[in-house]
């Protein structure tokens, strides 16, 4: 069943409260749209409401991390992001194991417009010493990336959408941080999907297979510690590799595999995502449209890419 991955996340976060009372929640009055609401309701004593004032949400939640605390924070990801500085210092310098959440990434938030779109927030994650940078494509990933982060004893980041996502992973798939996953094989190019575009890049190699082009479709999970190993392998066995992802292209997950590609094995690398704009109001579905991440606009933009190269 499609679900979106903040509702994931906040039905995750009530279940781990139960078995660890070191978890604690803040918000930045968004905890109806975050799902950390779920969380504030069966432990009101764990649960922070800091307003809209996300810098000292951060601040407060770095102390409570340095103290022996396990603190999530939660909002729309372009507004907590965008508090870089305090999240520089405060967490990622001092580095104090506060989970990040940032929710409605991305286009495909659809109505509320760009000044609610999380766009740039995987660019300036993922420059922060010692952070790890997940984005996961459903509810199961979801589930499992959440619990990792609640161990995981170093600043974290995950990515989440407003959209419902389809299920990708049966029940026997088990999450691995900085490890892609390889969703079908191929071997005139490989795919790179995160988040929101895994499922559309998953129909989109159905598309190309129709046209002739063999597709290797891969998960990336973990922006931040990429997967240099299956980086490498896919460039050297593909030859090609097209990432797409629904934040700007400059710095996002396509720049990461840009980097492993040169550091390891140098090949073709077209990077699909918002190319260096903002986004704009409208309907989810019709905003993949336009701007090409839907599975159609993948498979066409791949195509070509295929034949230059």
């Amino acid at each position: 069943m499609a679900k979106a991955s903040r509702l994931a996340f906040g039905e995750t976060l009530a279940e781990l409260g139960e078995k660890d009372e070191k978890i604690v929640v803040l918000d930045a009055d968004l905890a109806k749209s975050t799902m950390s609401l779920l969380f504030a309701k069966k432990f009101p004593d764990r649960f922070f409401e800091c307003g809209i004032a996300e810098s000292n949400m951060v601040g407060i939640a770095a102390g409570l991390a340095l103290a022996g605390r396990k603190p999530f924070v939660c909002s729309f990801a372009c507004f907590l992001t965008g508090r870089y500085e305090t999240i520089r210092i405060s967490v990622a310098y001092s580095n104090a194991p506060v989970r990040i959440v940032g929710t409605h990434a991305g286009i495909g938030i659809g109505d509320d417009g760009n000044s609610q779109m999380g766009l740039e927030d995987l660019a300036l994650m993922r420059a922060l010493p010692g952070m790890i940078v997940l984005q996961p494509c459903d509810e199961i990933e979801t589930k499992q990336a959440v619990t990792f982060m609640a161990e995981h004893n170093g600043p974290s980041y995950i990515r989440l959408t407003r959209q419902k996502l389809p299920d990708l992973n049966g029940p026997d798939y088990r999450f691995q941080v900085g490890k892609g996953v390889v969703l079908a094989d191929g071997k005139d190019l490989t795919i790179m999907a995160t988040g929101s575009t895994v499922a559309e890049a998953l129909h989109a190699g159905k598309i190309l297979q129709e046209k002739g082009i063999s597709a290797r479709v891969v998960n990336i999970h973990t922006i931040k510690p990429i997967d240099k190993d299956l980086v490498a392998r896919c460039a050297k066995e593909t030859r090609r590799i097209f990432t797409v992802e629904d934040h700007n292209i400059m710095g996002g997950m396509g720049s990461a595999v840009v980097e492993a590609v040169c550091e390891t094995h140098p090949v073709p690398v077209c990077r699909w995502g918002l190319l260096d704009k903002f986004g704009e109001s409208g309907d989810p579905k019709e905003l993949y449209e336009k701007y090409e991440l839907d599975a159609a606009g993948i498979a066409r933009r791949a195509a070509a890419f295929v034949q230059e190269n």
